[in-house]
Parts: structure tokens; sequence; C-alpha cells
């Protein structure tokens, strides 16, 4: 292979963009995200519930409504509230747990961890305001029969900032942990 060929392979590596699978490594952005995550989440099966809801009502007041179907949407209501409050716990620990994985696949040197201990604080902070945001909503008058039915989506968000400083802690062993004094 002559010497410009090679040259040209290089620049197209070079050129090559990056994707999100392609940087393994578990961060604080992670965190950021996995909150950003568990926020929407939250919010969207909050909203989702209270439209269930709304519509379970319309049809157990409508009188030209078979039975059948009176029975089908409350037991709909009721499949809702446990699954999608189950699905929000095993999403906060997948991805608490990928996070773990990919930060064990990048060592990190040692004299960085002041910088992750302040980018810490920052985001236990910012969680806090997640946490807030969630349950200023789920105050709301509308919302808050259908915000008491979940019960794990409460509790995990109630806690927010406690869970996202649990992660951090075990993501920072995890990624310090890994670096090796020859490196």
């Amino acid at each position: 292979m002559n010497g410009t060929r090679k040259l040209v392979l290089m620049k197209r590596k070079e050129k090559k963009a990056v994707s999100f699978f392609e940087c393994k490594q578990g961060s604080i952005q992670d965190l950021i995200f996995i909150g950003v995550i568990i926020l929407a989440f939250a919010m969207s099966v909050l909203i989702g519930f209270k439209l269930a809801t709304d519509f379970d009502m319309h049809i157990q007041n409508d009188t030209m409504m078979p039975n059948t179907s009176k029975t089908a949407s409350t037991q709909f209501l009721g499949y809702f509230t446990s699954s999608f409050d189950n699905v929000f716990l095993f999403v906060v620990i997948g991805l608490a747990l990928a996070t773990l994985a990919m930060a064990a696949l990048v060592p990190v040197h040692p004299i960085f961890l002041v910088f992750y201990i302040i980018g810490l604080i920052i985001t236990i902070v910012l969680s806090a305001i997640f946490s807030n945001i969630y349950n200023a909503m789920a105050s709301n008058s509308q919302l808050v029969a259908q915000a008491n039915q979940l019960t794990n989506i409460s509790f995990i968000i109630g806690n927010l900032p406690f869970i996202i400083g649990i992660f951090g802690i075990l993501l920072m062993a995890v990624m310090y942990k890994v670096w090796r004094v020859g490196e």
C-alpha cells in the first residue's frame, strides 16, 4: 500500500463522527441525563394517568356503554397504574447499572477527582430542582389523586437528590478505582 493511500485512509478515520455508543464512559453528564430522563418519564406517566382516569370516568358515566366496556376500562386503569409505576423503578435501576458498567470501561486519573466532586454537587442541586418541578406538578389539585397512586414514582422523585448522590458516589468509586499507577 503506498503512502498516499495510507494518508487518505487516516484522514477518513479522523473525519468519522463519534456516535453515542462509541463514547463508552460513565460520567457526571450521565447522571444529569438520568435525572432528565427520570423527570420526563415521571411527568409523562402522571399526565398519561390523568388522561386515562378522565377517559375511564367518561366511559363509566356514559349510559350507552355496555358493562363489558366499563369493566375493561376500569381494568385497564388498574394495569396502567401498576405497570408504569413498576416500569419506572426498573428504568431507574437499569440506567444506573448501565452508567456504572460504562464507567468501569474508562480509567480516569485521580487528579480529576476534585472536579468530579464539584460536578457532583452541581448535579445534586439540579436533581433537587427536577424533584421540585415534579412535586409542584403533582401537588396540583387536578393531579394529586393520580400522583398519590403512583407510589414508586413519587418515592423516587421525592428522593431524587439522594438517589443521584448515591449513584454519583458509586460512579466515582468505579471510575477512579479502575485507574492504575502505570497508566
